[in-house]
C-alpha cells in the first residue's frame, strides 16, 4: 500500500510545477475574416450583415441570434439560400460567403426604444482552420417608422415636394428601384445587369448568383466589377454601384445538352435618403443551347493533409461515426512504440500483488490504469487545446522525468526484495479489516500510475489527437473533442486490457516461480527507467546504463558458472539467456569505451577508416531556433528554388527518434532528400521560441514535418504528423519535388 502513497506524493510534486504557455496565431483576425454588423432597417425589423474575407466562409446552423431587451422579441431568421459545400468524405454543408444579410422581424412591446442584440457565429477557412464560435453584442436605437411620418413636420422643416404621399415616403417599388435582366451570351456564358434608379444604390457584397434547377451546369468563378467606395455606418468600407451593373458568368458544363436553367440572384440596396430594403431574390429562367465543348473547368477544392480531414470529419460527421473512427485510431497507435513502455509498468503493478492476484482482479487494475489514463489524456488535452500548449511537453522537463525514473528504480527494488514498502500500522490494522478499501486502494494506485503515464512516458503526436486538439482550439467544443480524446485513449489501452484479462491465468502462484518472476519485473522496471533517462542524459552514459543492465542480470543467471551435472532444460535455457546478455551488455561497454551512443549499433565505425565511415553520411539538419530564422532561411531555399523540410525535434519524443533511425537512415530516403533544404527545429527545452514555433504551424508537438515549396509557400496538404515508415516517406517528398 505504501507505495501509492509514494506515487500520490510524487503526482502532487508534478502538478505543483506545471505550467502553459498561452496564445496561437491565426491566419486572419477574427473580426477582419469575418466582418459583422447589426442595423435597425425598419421599426420591426433588424438585419444582421456579415462581410467574409475572400477564401473564409460561414456556418448556417451554428448561428444564433438573441434579443437581451426584455420587450422585444425576436422572429424567425429570414436566410437567404447559401451554397452547398460538398466534400467527397464529409456530405454536404450550408456556407456563407462574400457576404450575407440576415433580415429578423422584431415585435416591440410597451414602446421600447433600443434593442440590444446578442449574435453568434461560427465559420472557417477553405485551408480547413475553423475560428472559435464568435459572439457579438450591439446596442441599435429603434426608429419610429418611416409610414407613420407626419407630412405636416415635413412641411415646416422645408421639405416641399410633391412627390410625397400626405401619410406614406413615395418610396420605388424594389423591381422599380432595382431592376435585375439576365440573358445567355453564348452556351458557355451568361450575362446579367441591374438598372438602378437614381437616387438609389447596389451593395457590391450583396450580390449573389446561383444556378437552380440545372442538370449538370455550374457556375464558374466570376469577378464582379469594383464599386464606388462608401463609408457605411452600419457595414463599415463597402462598395456601391448607381445607375447600372453589369458583367458575364462563365459557365461549367457537363451536360452539354440543351435544356432551360434557372439563374436565382440575391441582392440588397438602399435609397440614398437612408432607407434600405431587405434583401431581395429573384429567378429568371433561361433556354441554354447546346454546347460543343466545355471551355471552362470545374476548380477543384485544396488537397487536405491528413490532420485537417480529421478536423474536417469531427465538425461534419456524426457523433457515433466520430467515435468508432476514434476508437478506430486508438487500436492503430496503440501498436506503435509509444504505448509499448506502458507493458512493464501495468505489468509490475499486476506482478507486484503476488498470489493473490486473480484474472478478475488483474483485469479490474487494467480498467483502472486505462481508464485513468484515458482520462488524464483527455482532460490536458483539452486544456493544451484550449490555451495553445502541449502539457505532456511540459511534464518533459529533466527534473520531472528524474523523479519519475527513481520512482521505477524504488519499485524494483521492492521487487527484488530489498525491503518492503508498508503503510503506518495503525492505517494497516483499518486496511485489515475492510478488504473493500484494500480492494480500493490497489485500484486507486493503478490509475494514479496510468494518469502518471499518459503524461510522462508516452507524450506522442500522431494525426487523430492532433486533429482533435486543433478542433478544439478553432471552436471551443470541449464535448465532442473531449469525446473524441478519451474514446482515442480506450482505444490506445485495449492491449492492456488483454494483458490484464490474461495476466491472472499466465503469472505463476506462490512460491519460486513467483519471486523469480518478480525479479524479471524487476529489471523491466529498471529498463523503464534507464530508457526514461535517455531523454535528458548523453548517449553514452545511457549506453553504460544498458550494459549494467544486461551484464548484472546476467550474473544472476549463471551465465559465468558451469553447468552442474544433470542440469534441467529449463537451467540450461537461462544460462543460455545469460550468456546472450552477458555478451552484448560487453559490446555496450566496447561501444562505450568507442565512444559511440547507439545501444543498438555499439561497435559502430570498429576498424573503419576514415574514408569508409564518411561513405555513408547521416542526414545532416541545420537548425533553426526561432520563427525570424525560420522566415530568413525559407526565403533564401526559394530565391536558390529549393524546396524546404522543417522537421520538429525533441529528445523525448519517441517517434522522433524512430524517424531518425529507421526512415531518415534509409539510403533511398537520402537519395530523395537530395536538393531539400533540411531544417530542424529542436523543441526539447519548450521554450517561448519553441513554443512560437509550433503555434505558427499549430502544431500541439512533435513530430511532425512541414515541407514548403521552392514558391516559398507551405504545402500544407503533406504535412507529416506521427512516425511514416520508409515507403509512406519517399511517397510524401515525391509530391513535392519540382
Amino acid at each position: 500500500m505504501p507505495l501509492f502513497k509514494i506515487i500520490f506524493f510524487c503526482l502532487l510534486a508534478l502538478l505543483s510545477r506545471s505550467v502553459f504557455a498561452l496564445g496561437a496565431d491565426e491566419p486572419l483576425p477574427s473580426d477582419q475574416a469575418f466582418r459583422v454588423s447589426a442595423k435597425i432597417s425598419a421599426a420591426d425589423q433588424v438585419e444582421i450583415s456579415w462581410d467574409i474575407a475572400e477564401g473564409y466562409y460561414l456556418y448556417r446552423n451554428k448561428m444564433h441570434f438573441e434579443s437581451k431587451t426584455g420587450q422585444i422579441r425576436l422572429g424567425d431568421p429570414a436566410f437567404p439560400t447559401g451554397q452547398t459545400k460538398h466534400d467527397e468524405n464529409f456530405g454536404d454543408v450550408v456556407i456563407y460567403r462574400n457576404s450575407l444579410t440576415i433580415p429578423i422581424a422584431l415585435a416591440v412591446e410597451n414602446g421600447a426604444s433600443s434593442l440590444q442584440l446578442l449574435v453568434q457565429y461560427h465559420g472557417c477557412a477553405d485551408r480547413g482552420i475553423c475560428y472559435p464560435p464568435q459572439k457579438a453584442t450591439f446596442d441599435l436605437k429603434l426608429p419610429a417608422p418611416i409610414v407613420k411620418a407626419d407630412p405636416i413636420q415635413q412641411l415646416i422643416k422645408g421639405n416641399q415636394s410633391l412627390k410625397l404621399n400626405l401619410f406614406e415616403d413615395a418610396l420605388l417599388q424594389p423591381d422599380q428601384a432595382f431592376e435585375f435582366f439576365a440573358s445567355i451570351k453564348d452556351e458557355h456564358t451568361l450575362h446579367v445587369n441591374w438598372h438602378i434608379a437614381d437616387g438609389y444604390y447596389l451593395y457590391r457584397e450583396k450580390v449573389q448568383l446561383e444556378l437552380i434547377n440545372a442538370d449538370g451546369v455550374k457556375l464558374g468563378i466570376y469577378d464582379i466589377p469594383r464599386g464606388a467606395p462608401k463609408q457605411d455606418e452600419a457595414f463599415g468600407q463597402v462598395e456601391t454601384f448607381h445607375n447600372e451593373l453589369d458583367f458575364d458568368l462563365p459557365l461549367i458544363r457537363s451536360n452539354l445538352s440543351a435544356q432551360t436553367i434557372t439563374l436565382q440572384a440575391k441582392y440588397q440596396g438602399c435609397a440614398d435618403r437612408g432607407v434600405c430594403y431587405p434583401p431581395m431574390s429573384k429567378n429568371i429562367d433561361l433556354a441554354l443551347p447546346l454546347a460543343q465543348q466545355p471551355t471552362v473547368q470545374q476548380p477543384t477544392a485544396p488537397e487536405l493533409s491528413e490532420q485537417d480531414q480529421i478536423v474536417q470529419s469531427l465538425h461534419q460527421d456524426s457523433l457515433a461515426i466520430t467515435l468508432l473512427s476514434f476508437f478506430g485510431f486508438g487500436l492503430l497507435l496503440s501498436l506503435t512504440p509509444c504505448i509499448f513502455p506502458m507493458i512493464p509498468i501495468l505489468s509490475g503493478i499486476i506482478v507486484g500483488h503476488g498470489n493473490r492476484i486473480s484474472t478478475g482482479r488483474a483485469f479490474l487494475l487494467s480498467l483502472s490504469y486505462v481508464f485513468a489514463s484515458a482520462l488524464t489524456y483527455t482532460l490536458f488535452g483539452i486544456l493544451a487545446a484550449l490555451f495553445g500548449s502541449n502539457l505532456q511537453t511540459t511534464f518533459q522537463q529533466p527534473w520531472i522525468i528524474g523523479l519519475f525514473s527513481a520512482v521505477f528504480v524504488l519499485l524494483s527494488l521492492s521487487m527484488f526484495g530489498f525491503y518492503h514498502l508498508e503503510l503506518p500500522k495503525s492505517f494497516q490494522a483499518k486496511l485489515h479489516n475492510s478488504s473493500e478499501i484494500h480492494r480500493d486502494g490497489s485500484l486507486w494506485g493503478a490509475a494514479i500510475m496510468g494518469a502518471l503515464s499518459s503524461l510522462i512516458v508516452g507524450p506522442c503526436v500522431a494525426a487523430p489527437l492532433a486533429g482533435a486538439l486543433i478542433y478544439i482550439g478553432q471552436t471551443g467544443d470541449t464535448v465532442l473533442g473531449g469525446s473524441a480524446l478519451f474514446v482515442l485513449g480506450l482505444g490506445m489501452g485495449v492491449p492492456l486490457l488483454l494483458l490484464g484479462a490474461s495476466a491472472g491465468k499466465l503469472l505463476p502462484k506462490a512460491g519460486s516461480w513467483l519471486n523469480a518472476t518478480k525479479a524479471v519485473f524487476g529489471v523491466i522496471m529498471l529498463a523503464v527507467a534507464v530508457w526514461m533517462l535517455s531523454r535528458i542524459l548523453p548517449g553514452n552514459v545511457i549506453m553504460m546504463l544498458w550494459a549494467m543492465l544486461l551484464i548484472l542480470p546476467a550474473i544472476y543467471l549463471n551465465a559465468v558458472d558451469p553447468l552442474p551435472e544433470n542440469s534441467s532444460g529449463w537451467r540450461k535455457l537461462w544460462k543460455g539467456v545469460g550468456l546472450m546478455m552477458l555478451a552484448y551488455g560487453l559490446l555496450l561497454l566496447i561501444g562505450f569505451s568507442l565512444g559511440n551512443s547507439n545501444p543498438l549499433k555499439p561497435l559502430h565505425g570498429l576498424g573503419l577508416n576514415t574514408a569508409q565511415t564518411a561513405a555513408e553520411p547521416a542526414i545532416k539538419f541545420e537548425r533553426v531556433s526561432s520563427i525570424a530564422a525560420l522566415e530568413t532561411r525559407i526565403k533564401q531555399a526559394a530565391a536558390n528554388n529549393q524546396p524546404v523540410m522543417l522537421d520538429f525535434y525533441a529528445d523525448w519524443c519517441i517517434s522522433c527518434k524512430e524517424m531518425e533511425t529507421y526512415t531518415f537512415a534509409d539510403p533511398r530516403v537520402k537519395q530523395a532528400l537530395a536538393g531539400f533544404v533540411l531544417l530542424q527545429a529542436d523543441v526539447t527545452n519548450n521554450s517561448d521560441d519553441d513554443k512560437a514555433l509550433l503555434a505558427k504551424f499549430k502544431l500541439i508537438g512533435p513530430p511532425a514535418i512541414v515541407f514548403f515549396g521552392s514558391d516559398n509557400q507551405e504545402k500544407t496538404a503533406n504535412r507529416v504528423i506521427g512516425y511514416q515508415d520508409t515507403e509512406t516517406f519517399i511517397k510524401s517528398l515525391q509530391r513535392i519535388k519540382p
